[in-house]
């Protein structure tokens, strides 16, 4: 190809890269599109504040993409635009019909909030749930939309990913094409709010105290959080006490934080909270999106893939998983997340071959895309990867287990120290990130864990440096057998990445959090990188509903899955497990006896002996499932 030509192109692409910006700014927006507010009656008379967005100047029939969110559809009047996420530009430039809603109870629209409301299968005639709010959305929409052509989507991410979820039961003939992504799917086993019965303490705090505070009519006007003085988060939750006391900085007014106190098991109120059961007999198209480095919602875009998948077979139900923060994939970068780099521009990349695709095809009749049926991809080695099926054919449940002296085989320890042992005291608990700062981090789904192997309270296991690659996809499963002095405690299992010392991407440097240091770039020579953290409240070991106390001494299994894995251990690199009892303030601290802990009292916190065995007879181990080449 001659230089010219080349110049040509690259001056097309940078073009199309400032356009494509600039579709999804106010002023662009308020150019080429209208905009109408209106309030949408659902059936039992409530109505829903709905913005429309409508093309201008571009004839034809339109599709319309619908997001329905707690999170407002701000700034609201109708001569105010709003800036579109990134990937909206596309649907602009397409002429979509964009509408977002406020859900029940929220801002602007009428009726009462209600947290993940649940699931109604058999509503008599004036009954709602978030299901028929969407059908009476959409049926309304295509009605009285002018040049609408009677195809509808959903999407949406975190909790819009869970109205998104809903939307697929509405059973509308005019919906076509669902995308869950990220979307809040169980509260108590793996998303937001509590990993395996363990209370994910900063992020409900932190959300909670502006979310859940109760609005008596519609409004513009938004919530305000807790008003920090500390901005050390770790020491503002270790000084703040116990669950109770942290209750009282929350106030009385919070009502879903109440109902999260008064449910501590896996009781009838978490069960109805949880749509999986109910995802049959769906109809529109799914492409479920999520991120493997997701700190929020990870759980749910693999739990809502795998239940569609389950109970609805022979439907279009694709998943897509990226190396991506909470909400990555809808930006205009995909590069890096904290000082970990991926190698190109991953959500661009998703963008253009995945969801646009998706949604052209099913609902303006766009040729057919050849989406796989999983788009996955695998760190360490860069790569986007496609399967058949997930978790992919040809992966196989390998056993690694824990050895004395802090190995890592795979096989049964022969000899040696029967056990490793740690002290847990709730008074010094391991932090999550060692960095100072505020609010939860995003990238510490990536961060390096050296700080964490160099405490005593941490185990640390590895093996010898690998002289092959190590690919991993699908969940991971820890299986220890543990004693210890209490009668309760937590397990965090971490799955790292050990880069040779020598280690280096060479070329510019992501910008990261350390570049206020005296170099820009963080040593990544000997960096552990977290593939995959999890944990698990002890008490919760053999069923989530009845918890159940540890005997004190005696060697109990602990046995628990973690989120899907795709990464490749490169050859030169090495797997390393750290096992300790606390992650915080992440996850809330356990007071290692066993009780409530939503009221559990200073002086129930007590300091653990806890014991990982590994020997002959009981021994520890991680079942890796390892992809063959």
């Amino acid at each position: 190809m001659s230089k010219p030509m080349l110049a040509l192109i690259g001056a097309m692409m940078a073009f199309s890269a400032v356009f494509a910006q600039q579709e999804h700014e106010p002023s662009w927006l308020q150019e080429n599109y209208n905009k109408q507010e209106v309030q949408i009656p659902m059936r039992d008379g409530t109505k829903l504040f709905t913005v429309v967005f409508s093309p201008k100047n571009t004839p034809g029939k339109h599709p319309i993409l619908l997001e329905r969110s707690p999170y407002s559809c701000a700034p609201y009047g109708s001569g105010t635009f709003p800036k579109m996420r990134a990937s909206f530009a596309h649907y602009l430039r397409k002429g979509y019909i964009i509408v977002k809603q406020d859900v029940r109870g929220r801002w602007m629209s009428e009726g009462k909030f209600t947290d993940v409301r649940p699931y109604n299968p058999a509503p008599a005639k004036n009954e709602t749930d978030e299901s028929t709010d969407t059908y009476d959305t959409i049926d309304w929409l295509v009605k009285n939309v002018t040049d609408n052509n009677g195809n509808v989507g959903v999407s949406g991410i975190s909790y819009p990913g869970f109205y998104s979820t809903m939307a697929s039961l509405s059973h509308h003939p005019a919906l076509k094409a669902v995308s869950p992504q990220a979307p809040v799917t169980d509260w108590f086993i793996g998303d937001d709010f509590h990993h395996n019965g363990a209370f994910m303490l900063n992020d409900a705090f932190d959300f909670y105290s502006g979310f859940g505070k109760p609005r008596p009519y519609p409004t513009t006007v938004g919530p305000t959080g807790y008003p920090y003085t500390n901005m050390d988060n770790y020491n503002f939750f270790l000084e703040a006490g116990t669950l109770p006391q942290i209750a009282k900085l929350m106030g009385d007014s919070i009502a879903f934080w109440k109902d999260l106190y008064s449910h501590p098991n896996y009781d009838a109120w978490w069960k109805a909270r949880n749509v999986r059961p109910h995802l049959k007999q769906l109809r529109p198209a799914m492409l479920v999106v999520g991120g493997t480095f997701d700190a929020e919602d990870c759980f749910g875009a693999w739990a809502t893939y795998q239940a569609i998948e389950k109970q609805n077979p022979g439907i279009s139900n694709r998943i897509v998983m990226g190396p991506w923060y909470h909400g990555q994939w809808s930006t205009d970068d995909g590069k890096y997340l904290g000082n970990v780099q991926f190698g190109a521009n991953t959500a661009e990349w998703y963008q253009e071959h995945i969801e646009h695709p998706f949604f052209d095809q099913h609902l303006l009749g766009a040729p057919e895309k050849d989406i796989a049926e999983a788009t996955v991809f695998f760190t360490g080695e860069n790569q986007w990867r496609t399967f058949g099926q997930w978790p992919a054919a040809g992966v196989q449940e390998k056993a690694i287990y824990l050895q004395p002296g802090g190995k890592m085989q795979y096989s049964k320890p022969a000899s040696g120290k029967a056990y490793s042992r740690y002290t847990s005291d709730p008074s010094r608990p391991v932090p999550y990130t060692e960095d100072v700062h505020h609010t939860r981090t995003i990238s510490y789904m990536t961060d390096d864990q050296r700080f964490a192997a160099r405490r005593p309270d941490v185990l640390v296991f590895q093996t010898d440096t690998l002289t092959e690659d190590l690919t991993l996809a699908g969940p991971v499963i820890a299986d220890l057998l543990v004693s210890l002095t209490t009668t309760d405690a937590d397990f965090v299992v971490k799955v790292i990445d050990v880069f040779p010392d020598g280690f280096s991407y060479g070329g510019a440097a992501a910008p990261t959090a350390h570049s206020r240091y005296i170099s820009s770039t963080y040593p990544m020579g000997g960096y552990q990188m977290l593939v995959r953290g999890e944990v698990m409240r002890g008490k919760y070991r053999e069923n989530f509903a009845q918890p159940v106390p540890f005997v004190p001494g005696k060697v109990t299994p602990v046995k628990f899955t973690l989120p899907d894995v795709a990464h490749t251990f490169k050859k030169g690199h090495r797997l390393m497990i750290q096992i300790q009892s606390s992650w915080f303030p992440l996850a809330d601290r356990n007071p290692q006896i066993f009780t409530d802990i939503y009221k559990a009292k200073p002086e129930d916190f007590t300091p653990s002996d806890i014991s990982i065995w590994h020997n002959n007879t009981h021994a520890s181990r991680i079942i890796l499932p390892v992809l063959s080449k």
